[in-house]
């Protein structure tokens, strides 16, 4: 199964806190901070739904 390297680059600062609990279960603290999760399909909504505060690559 492939996996994706997620990084937040932006703060969460004026966020919904549905957006902020979003992106702390991602794992993700910091800006900059990069986490590796598995390419599920809870894993692909949670990213949507904060897709303008991540970014998003494919690794192997």
């Amino acid at each position: 199964m492939a996996n994706l390297k997620i990084t937040l680059h932006h703060g969460l600062v004026n966020r919904t806190p549905v957006q902020r609990a979003t992106v702390q279960s991602l794992g993700l603290r910091k800006i900059g901070q990069s986490v590796i999760r598995e390419d599920t399909p809870s894993t692909r909504g949670m990213i949507l739904a904060v897709r303008h505060l991540v970014t998003v690559e494919e690794v192997d």
